[in-house]
Formats: structure tokens, sequence, C-alpha cells
């Protein structure tokens, strides 16, 4: 091989290795994968789903009702670890949301939820979501840790990492997550 083809060889693996990067690094800018642990949105989502989160979409437009959502907390894990929860989004701001005899409202209406394990929605509750903030609920509401706990409340919009993309596992319910 000569000195001229070894240079060839040398810039073509450079581009290779410039071009992964540059892919490598707008793949992490703007999706991320996450992993469901537990059953708190059955049976949309279901424990040890494999899921990819789109990163970018709430840095130009706001989250919208009925999204599901990866959100920062300040809860932890067993190791100490930042504990991300996923949710539904349920109401905006502005929105006045209310939970009586298990019925979940939104502006005085009774919102129709046909993603939810159990129609019933257990806590009494009433309040004005605030501005850049959110209002969540599991699909599965009986072990749902969400919005209605002191723990987790209302969810600021720089909380929320991003909202789920796709379902990547497994594989037999590869697609959109709605």
């Amino acid at each position: 091989m000569t000195a001229d083809e070894k240079r060839k060889e040398l810039l073509e693996w450079l581009r290779a290795i410039i071009l992964a990067l540059v892919v490598g690094l707008v793949l992490s800018l703007t999706i991320r994968p996450t992993l469901v642990s537990g059953n708190s949105m059955a049976p949309t989502l279901n424990d040890r789903n494999y899921l990819i989160i789109d990163k970018v979409t709430y840095r130009f437009e706001n989250p919208k009702r009925g999204d599901i959502v990866v959100f920062k907390t300040g809860l932890k894990t067993a190791e100490g670890a930042s504990k991300d929860l996923i949710k539904r989004i349920v109401a905006l701001p502005g929105d006045y949301i209310s939970i009586s005899e298990g019925i979940v409202y939104i502006n005085n209406q009774e919102i129709k939820e046909s993603y939810v394990l159990d129609p019933y929605t257990e806590g009494e509750m009433a309040l004005t979501v605030p501005k850049d903030k959110v209002f969540v609920l599991g699909d599965n509401r009986a072990v749902s840790m969400d919005s209605r706990s002191g723990e987790v409340g209302l969810i600021p919009y720089q909380a929320i990492r991003g909202k789920i993309l796709i379902r990547v596992l497994p594989v037999n319910e590869f697609g959109q997550v709605k």
C-alpha cells in the first residue's frame, strides 16, 4: 500500500469516526432511552417496557393534555439516586381540576379516560393549575404516585425531561404510545 493510499484510507476512517460522533451527539441531545419501573401506567405501559423519549418538542411547544411524559422529581430510588416518573398530563395551566366521588373533572366537565385501568380515581381535591405547571396522573390510579400526592404535586415545565416517542420493547408492542 502506497503512502497516498494509506493517507486516503486514514481520511476515510476519520470521516466515518467524525460522522459517528456527530450522529451520536445529535441523538443524545434529541432522544433518550428510559425503562418503565412499576405498573402505575398500566395498561398503557407495563413494568420493563423500554421507551424512547423526545427531549426536543417542549422546547418549541407547550405540553398538551394527554401527553405521557417523563419528569424529574425530588424522590429517591432505594440506592439514593434521583427518581424520574412517567405519567399522563391531565390538566394544563389555567385548568380547574377536581376529583370528587372517584370522577376527574376539568373545568367542571367530567373527562372521559378510555386509557385508565379502573375508572375510579381516589382522592377528593380541587385546584386551578398555575402557570408553567401541569397536573399528572398515572393510568393505574390505584397504585400511582402522581400529582395527587404531596410528594409529587404539580409538575413545573422545566422538570419535564420529555414526552414518550415510541415503545421499543417488548418487540410485539413496538410503536407509538397513546
